[in-house]
């Protein structure tokens, strides 16, 4: 028996060679890890809180920004984006666990809301989460209302 072979030459392959679908995926995963680097695309990072609807969040920093282009801190109108950036540096010394709730209006300007977002990371607040109002669920069948839809 120790010279047995099983290779028969009017027998079918039983046998299966997984080598070349080894080194297909070897090969497939080291591009894919090469161009996931590539893709990546630049963002700002934020600290949301895990809920499937709106509660209250104990408000430590709030940022609120109104369609009239007005900027507050708890409640106090802020100057400019220095000022902003000296109370948020202020308030980030007071408590190193410091989270930023931003209320911004439904009309102020995306560019205004990262901007603000931008000074708020400058000052080192990495933990920002974005105010909500309650609103009504959505069900199986409900559709948006029209003044809630994003436009195109």
């Amino acid at each position: 028996m120790a010279g047995f072979s099983t290779q028969r030459p009017n027998q079918p392959i039983t046998g299966i060679n997984v080598t070349p679908l080894v080194d297909i995926t070897l090969v497939l995963l080291i591009i894919f890890m090469v161009t996931a680097k590539l893709v990546v695309s630049r963002a700002m990072p934020l600290d949301l809180p895990a809920a499937a609807s709106g509660n209250e969040v104990q408000e430590i920093f709030s940022l609120s920004l109104t369609a009239g282009g007005d900027t507050l801190v708890d409640g106090h109108l802020i100057a400019d984006s220095p000022a902003l950036l000296r109370r948020a540096r202020a308030a980030l010394k007071a408590d190193p666990q410091l989270r930023a709730v931003l209320r911004a209006d439904g009309r102020v300007p995306h560019s205004r809301v990262l901007h603000n977002m931008d000074v708020l990371r400058q000052a080192g607040v990495t933990r920002i989460a974005f105010a909500v109002a309650p609103g009504p669920e959505v069900t199986n069948g409900d559709s948006i209302p029209a003044e809630s839809e994003p436009s195109r």
